[in-house]
């Protein structure tokens, strides 16, 4: 997943972050440099995290939740854009000198078992934390597991959402209800049928990203790498079958693909798309176009055909929060993320209306703040229904080259799409990535 759109929201407060720069850009901190490291006291804790309407809101409030039976605790949150957050502990890590680490930070979850695996020392197992990981997402709380052993308490919501414009269907004879538990080859049938009655596509992507081919391959529970961490593209069913289905979705007109991130979304507040599939922060966007309140709808995504292992459900997105090496307040920190992000309905409720900031604490969804209807959504209880998605969705390898897989893939998908044979298309994208990791 890219950066720029990991820790995107639901909601209107969220709606003014640049989705250009999220998880990448970071705002003038005038309080303290991201160099800072704050000497502790027994009650104290320094968390690094990036954009102060969603993660740094987040954790200010989790700390007033804690403060209700912990009132001498304190908090220090220094905004630290994701760029350098991985820059930071790549260099303290390699030079073996992890004191300039925080207490805690938040890490993306395609990121997080790479910088496990590299630097295994600079993080604490999560094991003694008394953290019931079973009341999140099982795909969620697999990004930061390396071998067996949990290093990241979830936060943000990346669960896949298929999005669509009610009046565009109905205007081709559609609801919502028939794009739900639909396979790709109905959604493509279904999407001809739309393109040709009000001569907009359903679906549209940045060319050249591999986006919907994760999402796709996720959905199936598949993935680039075997159990072991090596390449695992040729030979690979669900990456085949991805790639015949994304390349019948760009012919047949269904899926349009524009140049930029700016388009993308231009393309859904103006109205040349009838849809969207995306992780669920997409729908901050979606809401930008007022105008359209109470126009679109939520359901899951299409499955893929006659493959074992298909699902409705998949993860675009995310992030975690970790406990370092240099936490001089260990069991602070774990009773913190326990009694907060890990155990803490009220904070999920308290954070939701304004940052838009969906969970994948699966007791959350169960409250009623989670279960109000959504006025731009026809009224549809939006939230409710995504967490359930979220324990839907299948795990994700994603490894150490997980980036530069992503990049071969999204290289491989444009020459198909070209006219180049998948499989030889395929065979070239594994032989890329073995050579990034030196076999």
């Amino acid at each position: 997943m890219k950066a720029k759109r990991v820790f995107a929201g639901f909601l209107a407060a969220a709606m003014a972050l640049s989705m250009a720069a999220c998880g990448t850009k970071g705002t003038d901190d005038t309080s303290k440099k991201p160099d800072d490291k704050t000497a502790g006291s027994e009650n104290e804790l320094t968390v690094w995290c990036w954009d102060p309407a969603f993660n740094i809101y987040a954790m200010e409030q989790a700390a007033e939740v804690y403060k209700k039976d912990h009132p001498d605790f304190k908090l220090n949150v220094v905004e630290t854009p994701w760029a350098d957050i991985q820059t930071k502990l790549t260099t303290a890590a390699t030079s073996d000198d992890l004191e300039s680490l925080p207490d805690i930070m938040l890490m993306q979850d395609n990121a997080f078992q790479k910088n496990v695996i590299s630097y295994p020392d600079a993080f604490k197992d999560l094991g003694e934390a008394g953290i019931d990981f079973s009341q999140f997402a099982e795909a969620k709380t697999a990004y930061s597991v390396i071998d067996g052993k949990n290093y990241g308490v979830p936060f943000d919501n990346g669960t896949v959402v298929a999005a669509y414009r009610t009046d565009i269907l109905k205007e081709a004879g559609y609801t919502v209800d028939d794009f739900k538990d639909i396979t790709w080859d109905e959604y493509i049938e279904k999407g001809k049928d739309v393109l040709k009655k009000t001569g907009k596509p359903l679906l549209s992507c940045q060319s050249g990203e591999s986006d919907v081919i994760m999402m796709m391959l996720q959905s199936a529970g598949a993935s680039l790498f075997d159990d072991e961490g090596k390449p695992s593209m040729k030979d690979n069913d669900a990456l085949k079958k991805v790639m015949e289905t994304y390349s019948e979705l760009v012919k047949s007109g269904v899926l349009v693909e524009v140049n930029d991130w700016d388009q993308y979304v231009g393309s859904l507040t103006g109205s040349t798309v009838a849809g969207t599939i995306n992780g669920c922060w997409i729908l901050a966007s979606i809401q930008t176009a007022e105008d359209q309140k109470g126009n679109w709808a939520v359901t899951n995504m299409p499955s893929l055909t006659s493959l074992e292992g298909a699902t409705n459900y998949s993860n675009n997105g995310g992030s975690s929060w970790a406990v370092t090496a240099n936490c001089k307040n260990t069991d602070l920190a774990y009773d913190f993320l326990k009694s907060t992000f890990a155990g803490s309905v009220e904070l999920y409720e308290t954070i939701l209306p304004k940052s838009g900031a969906l969970a994948t604490y699966i007791p959350a969804g169960e409250s009623k703040v989670y279960a109000e209807p959504q006025e731009f959504f026809g009224g549809q209880t939006i939230y409710k229904d995504i967490t359930d998605f979220a324990a839907k969705t299948p795990s994700n390898n994603t490894g150490v080259y997980y980036y530069e897989a992503r990049d071969a893939v999204a290289t491989a998908i444009q020459n198909v799409v070209a006219g180049e044979d998948i499989d030889s298309a395929i065979q070239t994208a594994q032989e890329t990535v073995e050579f990034a990791m030196g076999e």
